[in-house]
């Protein structure tokens, strides 16, 4: 997506267990980060992205934790995406169908910087090398 991004915009948290799955609908079965992951990219978000905690617990109290004596299959995961509050809300109720559990939280963010490719953009500046003094 090449749109100009920046400004205010929110922060969507969506946080899981590494083996949940998706119980119904287009991605049933698959893990359920992937299934959100796969929606919020059918509704054109700007982008998502998924991030494996090496441990916490939430509303069961079960802590989960990579340790080496207590390894776990299930660590918690967390899926991020920023993009405009309409959006986000519009979709809110698409994960509640995919969520048995988990936590959604929302918050402002305000967006820098945002585009696609390896480096910065290349300007007069930068193509000629640094100004002549």
């Amino acid at each position: 997506m090449t749109q100009r991004f920046e400004g205010e915009r929110t922060l969507m948290r969506i946080f899981l267990g590494e083996s949940d799955r998706c119980p119904a609908g287009r991605h049933k079965g698959k893990p359920l980060y992937e299934a959100i992951l796969l929606t919020l990219r059918e509704e054109g978000c700007a982008g998502a992205t998924v991030v494996r905690a090496i441990a916490g617990f939430g509303a069961s109290a079960r802590l989960r934790t990579d340790k080496v004596l207590r390894l776990s299959t299930d660590l918690p995961v967390i899926v991020e995406v920023v993009e405009d509050e309409a959006a986000l809300q519009r979709i809110l109720p698409l994960l509640d169908e995919l969520m048995g559990g988990g936590l959604i939280t929302l918050e402002k963010a305000h967006v820098v910087m945002y585009r696609a490719g390896g480096g910065p953009a290349e300007g007069p500046e930068r193509a000629n090398g640094p100004p002549s003094a």
